[in-house]
């Protein structure tokens, strides 16, 4: 029972912490200090979150960013590798419908590229250290990688109450894109360490972000990028989970034998 109590308590903290954190980040912090909208501060939220939870829970919560044994085998190839496939299928499937490239040229862009990207690559970090290096581990005390994966995407996509403000084809849209790309990330750093799994990730939602920023218009609102960019993750997911069926099941024939 006080195990239970615990691992509520700790997604119930963590929970409350990384949205609330997120919207003062968002609507106070920033235009108080100025900060350039490339750095999009909500993105720490959950990093905060995490840092509540490290003082309240020490140990737990080094445990769980810690992750798994040394040597694990970690995908992180194959992982890299699909977030360009998912940009090419959404933005491909867009152009295609509308008969229109949506690709932002560089000199259409404020800021140079490489900034950009650092930017970038620090936001997704200061969410991942929360959804998959935090709360992944600990709901994979509970539930099984799929389960835990699906769970972590939908309140990750939740976390956006932005776009829930938007149509509700919108909203679903970006709701099964979340949820499809926890599965591709849960499956694929099931196993992996602290450090691995939060580079592993943050590059991962890097790629994704920028491929959106370059070849994407869905910040206008227009649901239809956004339905074809849920889609498109959920096509690439469906190989991770086959995937993560038979090594699940070559690992217990193997435990049997």
């Amino acid at each position: 029972m006080q195990m239970r109590q615990r691992w509520r308590a700790l997604a119930g903290v963590y929970g409350v912490v990384a949205f609330v954190a997120a919207g003062v980040l968002g609507a106070v912090v920033q235009p108080a200090t100025g900060v350039p909208t490339e750095v999009v501060l909500t993105q720490f939220g959950p990093a905060l979150a995490v840092a509540v939870a490290a003082v309240l829970w020490p140990s737990r919560t080094r445990g769980l960013l810690a992750g798994s044994a040394p040597g694990a085998v970690v995908s992180w190839l194959p992982l890299l590798a699909t977030a360009p496939v998912i940009i090419l299928l959404s933005a491909g499937s867009y152009a295609f419908l509308t008969t229109t490239a949506h690709a932002t040229g560089p000199p259409t862009v404020h800021h140079p590229f490489l900034l950009i990207a650092v930017a970038q690559l620090a936001g997704a970090c200061g969410e991942e250290i929360g959804w998959r290096c935090f709360l992944q581990p600990l709901l994979r005390t509970r539930l099984g990688p799929l389960a835990a994966s699906a769970a972590v995407g939908v309140v990750w996509g939740l976390w956006h109450v932005q776009v829930l403000a938007q149509s509700p084809a919108y909203a679903a849209g970006f709701l099964l894109a979340t949820t499809a790309m926890s599965v591709v990330l849960g499956l694929a750093l099931d196993q992996a360490r602290g450090l691995v799994r939060l580079l592993c990730a943050g590059a991962f939602h890097t790629l994704v972000n920028l491929g959106m920023l370059g070849f994407m218009d869905e910040e206008t609102g227009r649901a239809a990028p956004m339905v074809l960019f849920g889609l498109a993750c959920a096509a690439m997911a469906v190989p991770w989970v086959l995937w993560g069926r038979r090594t699940t099941t070559v690992t217990i024939t193997a435990t049997a034998g």
